[in-house]
């Protein structure tokens, strides 16, 4: 019987002996020319347990490696010393441990390195370390337990940032005491970079340099920003009487478990009305940083609470922080009638404008006949005449009766219907008078020139043959700023060969087009050529005297 709980004893303690690891190829790495031991990752125990051994072989040999202490290559303490380690020595080892009825083994990848050109270290052979920035950190100085000189002492440890001493003078950066280690406080982004720790060994008479390089990685940490309100902000909101609204209070920050609240009235809100249910809940949000949050519903917004400031608050540090929001009725919206009134507005100009563009001249010609007679009489201007009509005289080679028209449509119009005086040249000028005084005087004495033109220049010989005419009426309209009114009697495509008064006048004023025949039917001042012309002519009382209605 007591055999048998021995068996299960030492069965118990082989248990964790052979406990299976992760690696299934273990690998480790030496700098070239320093020493190394290896252990066996079968073994779990600090020491061997006499029931079991353990034995190390370079892969693919039988003969087991020597425990000879001399021996540059031996076993020792169950670790596989290389003391020192050449480039000859990378490759696969084994180690095997034979229990009471069970054995395991394990497989050692061990690679043997250079440092690279002009650095103390290999770039592809470091410890990779992390730190977070802000706070305390350390750099470890790994697998030196086996290092201890022949008096069981830890050799001292030196330090190189980038390969180069002195960082260790910044008084952020401590050495651990006891321990292979630096203390870095309050770390930063600028700690970050490549750490190596170097020894001596001492053995068997002769000292060796042993080696570690750490990669150190700093991870910034979040901001610890304080609290603060992200809604309310001391404001107001307009909500209809009736109306639903959901009270929110949000708060942002770098800790957890901060508690909004709300009150109105001194009290809780659910004092305030027993319908007001609080809500409380917290998010998580990018970089560290957290909103807390409480709200109600307020399902009908009553009276009551038109009156009142609603608050919100948390506490920080000991300290309460505050923001409110205030309910108001919305205010009358004049808003949408202002901009009603001005687009109405906008439109009514805008057709008054087209009405008046299409229909100006009947709306003139109107006001002219209503409201004439209920203005005062206007101070006398000193002139005689409503018109000077000047004309082309017929020539037999001429297709145009330019005579019908100005002697005598044009004052069955113009002076029977519409009551105006004209001065016609041909008509009302005297034989023997000097031509150039005349038309000098007689254009001065009136208000309009009415010039009729024809196609053919050859027919405008009253331009063309009396210079000097030509000359006292240019220099009259430019001197006196008579209104000129030019008639076609056809359409005139090229003005090339007009005399330069014409194309003065038609650049100025442009021309209006007689369209109609010499028939009865064309001499109605209703007509839209008689109107275009009654618009040109001044403004005047029709005279009594004449029989006929003037028709707008």
């Amino acid at each position: 019987m007591t055999s048998t709980f021995l068996l299960i004893g030492h069965l118990i303690l082989l248990i964790p002996l052979f406990s299976a690891e992760e690696c299934i190829v273990c690998d480790y790495f030496v700098l070239v020319g320093e020493p190394t031991a290896i252990s066996c990752p079968v073994i779990t125990l600090p020491a061997l347990h006499s029931d079991y051994n353990m034995t190390w072989y370079k892969n693919g040999s039988n003969t087991p490696i020597t425990t000879e202490k001399n021996a540059r290559i031996h076993v020792r303490k169950g670790l596989l010393w290389f003391i020192p380690a050449t480039l000859e020595d990378s490759g696969l080892y084994e180690c095997e441990v034979r229990g009471l009825n069970r054995s395991n083994q394990k497989t050692i990848n061990l690679k043997v390195f250079k440092n690279d050109n002009g650095l103390c270290f290999n770039g592809k052979m470091k410890y990779e370390q992390v730190v977070n920035s802000a706070n305390i950190g350390n750099i470890i100085c790994p697998d030196l337990e086996n290092f201890k000189d022949e008096d069981n002492v830890k050799p001292e440890v030196h330090w190189y940032k980038e390969c180069k001493p002195g960082f260790l003078e910044d008084k952020r950066f401590v050495l651990a005491e006891g321990e292979n280690a630096v203390l870095i406080h309050n770390v930063s982004v600028q700690d970050k970079g490549n750490y190596t720790c170097r020894m001596v060994y001492t053995y068997m008479g002769k000292q060796y340099n042993v080696s570690r390089t750490m990669s150190l990685v700093v991870k910034e940490s979040p901001l610890q920003m304080r609290p603060e309100f992200i809604y309310p902000k001391n404001n107001t909101i307009e909500v209809e009487l009736g109306s639903h609204v959901v009270m929110e209070c949000n708060v942002s920050s770098g800790i957890n478990s901060l508690i909004p609240y709300w009150e109105v009235n001194d009290g809780y809100v659910d004092d305030f009305d027993s319908t007001y249910r609080e809500q409380f809940y917290e998010k998580g949000m990018p970089h560290g940083i957290t909103v807390a949050g409480t709200k109600f519903n307020i399902s009908k917004v009553k009276v009551k609470d038109y009156a009142y400031k609603f608050f919100c608050h948390f506490i920080y540090e000991s300290q309460q922080f505050t923001s409110y929001i205030k309910l108001e009725p919305p205010a009358q919206n004049i808003q949408g009638y202002l901009i009603g009134g001005g687009v109405s507005l906008v439109f009514l100009v805008f057709v008054t404008l087209i009405i008046y563009k299409i229909f100006k001249i009947d709306i003139v010609l109107w006001y002219r006949n209503s409201c004439h007679p209920f203005l005062g009489e206007k101070a006398s201007d000193g002139k005689i005449y409503d018109a000077y009509v000047l004309y082309p005289k017929n020539r037999e080679s001429c297709l145009y009766s330019s005579d019908i028209f100005a002697l005598k449509i044009l004052p069955e119009v113009l002076e029977r219907q519409c009551g105006y005086n004209l001065f016609i040249f041909g008509r009302n000028d005297l034989p023997g008078e000097a031509v150039i005084s005349i038309a000098d005087e007689k254009i001065r004495q009136s208000r309009r020139v009415i010039v009729i033109l024809v196609p053919e220049p050859s027919c405008y010989s009253i331009l063309e043959d009396a210079s000097e005419k030509h000359l006292a009426m240019y220099n009259a309209l430019i001197q006196d700023g008579i209104k000129v009114i030019l008639i076609e009697l056809e359409k005139i495509h090229d003005y090339t060969n007009m005399p330069e008064s014409i194309k003065y006048i038609k650049q100025k004023y442009g021309a209006i087009r007689w369209k109609g025949d010499f028939s009865e039917r064309s001499h109605s001042a209703s007509t839209r050529f008689w109107k275009k012309v009654r618009y040109h002519m001044p403004s005047r009382k029709r005279g009594s005297s004449s029989g006929f209605h003037l028709l707008p």
